[in-house]
């Protein structure tokens, strides 16, 4: 029987080993923080979907090759970010939905702005109505930054990778990760404000009332 405080790496020499289990708790430990970082790249929650879909699909692939060379979340997020870049590059050849606008998508998908389809976290409802209007507006000023910036928020920020492990994922040093997140901190403080948002960005990335 599989120990849950099992580290990933365990659990994904395990699978290497033979163990299913080992797949499940994995699929169970990350399924929702690489969705929403895949979600917030992409924009689109159909083609999230998909990329997680292949995603988990290039884990089992790359189950005999795995080594713990690297943590297993950088290795797992640089997958999707790869997929991500890959999924971009393809939609770029047709007409590109754009994040502040409804998504148009086949019947049954889920085509509201991404602000919208943000999930709320639990919050007052004082603080809920707060958050309803603000998503949106985060949504938009978040899709405005450049991609670089963009991805390395997501993964900080709604994923919670560390720096150092960031750096892993998108090639770059550590330094230059803290830069971008920098100056995405500052492109979301100043697009929310054009927008009208009361209050400044807090360190999560949410906005808090002056």
């Amino acid at each position: 029987m599989l120990e849950p405080e099992l580290s990933d790496e365990r659990l994904m020499l395990a699978f290497r080993a033979g163990d299913p289990r080992a797949f499940e708790v994995l699929v169970r430990r990350h399924r929702t923080p690489v969705f929403n970082f895949i979600f917030r790249f992409t924009g689109h929650r159909a083609r999230a979907e998909d990329v997680l879909q292949e995603t988990w699909l290039k884990v089992v692939r790359g189950a005999p090759d795995y080594e713990t060379k690297a943590k297993f979340t950088t290795w797992l997020y640089t997958i999707a970010r790869n997929l991500c870049v890959d999924s971009a590059r393809k939609e770029s050849y047709r007409q590109t939905a754009s994040l502040e606008s409804p998504m148009a998508g086949s019947e049954g998908e889920d085509s509201r702005p991404l602000g919208e389809a943000l999930p709320d976290e639990g919050a007052s409802p004082e603080r809920g109505a707060y958050n309803a209007r603000v998503r949106p507006l985060l949504a938009r000023a978040l899709a405005g930054l450049p991609e670089e910036q963009r991805e390395v928020f997501v993964l900080r920020e709604y994923s919670g990778i560390p720096f150092k492990d960031i750096a892993e994922v998108t090639g770059v040093s550590e330094n230059t990760v803290k830069s971008r997140m920098r100056y995405a901190l500052e492109g979301l403080r100043r697009r929310l404000a054009e927008l009208g948002v009361d209050g400044d960005l807090a360190e999560d990335g949410r906005t808090v009332a002056g």
